[in-house]
């Protein structure tokens, strides 16, 4: 069974000769996927600076200079979080890969990270996603910091940041993968 949530749309089926694409996979095999969460940063600033090649700057112009930056700085942010949330609720027992693809559209990012999770993360994700569709993102990232300093935790930070910091449109799909599993694709549009 499938089930979406927000304006999701499949990147890996919308691919035409005018869009660039760059794709990650992080194998559970080979080793651990909670032992490469050192290596996130050194990813997501790799991402960061892979798509700013697109966006050349220009030494006379500092607006070409301030938005080479501020992809950068978006791209890297966003994939860090992404990736840190796959490595911390993969569930390992599904020997699922962790994957991440990035595509460039006309006038926006869109990430697409997938991980394996239990079913009970599953149902978990689900209510949190429903809280953040259904509130205000200002309101919920205020609540989620005073909440989160009673209980020492970070949980459901990085989403928010991504919608009031980067204006990210957020969309996800859910897919049974079997043996008590599901495949969690995250999906985050952000203009350019």
């Amino acid at each position: 069974m499938a089930e979406t949530f927000g304006n999701y749309e499949d990147i890996s089926q919308a691919r035409t000769q005018n869009q660039e694409y760059l794709n990650l996979s992080f194998s559970p095999s080979s080793i651990p996927i909670k032992q490469r969460w050192r290596n996130n940063g050194l990813s997501a600033d790799f991402l960061g600076d892979y798509f700013t090649t697109f966006f050349p700057k220009s030494e006379n112009d500092p607006a070409s200079l301030r938005r080479q930056s501020e992809i950068k700085n978006a791209v890297s942010y966003i994939a860090n979080e992404l990736l840190e949330n796959a490595m911390k609720f993969s569930d390992e027992r599904l020997n699922h890969p962790i994957s991440i693809r990035l595509m460039l559209d006309k006038d926006r990012i869109i990430f697409s990270e997938t991980n394996g999770v239990s079913r009970e993360q599953a149902d978990s994700f689900r209510t949190f996603i429903n809280k953040v569709m259904s509130e205000d993102p200002n309101e919920l990232y205020i609540q989620q910091l005073e909440e989160n300093a009673m209980t020492d935790s970070s949980a459901g930070l990085g989403y928010l940041t991504m919608v009031n910091d980067y204006g990210a449109e957020l969309a996800w799909y859910f897919e049974d993968v079997g043996d008590n599993g599901v495949a969690v694709t995250t999906e985050v549009k952000v203009a350019v």
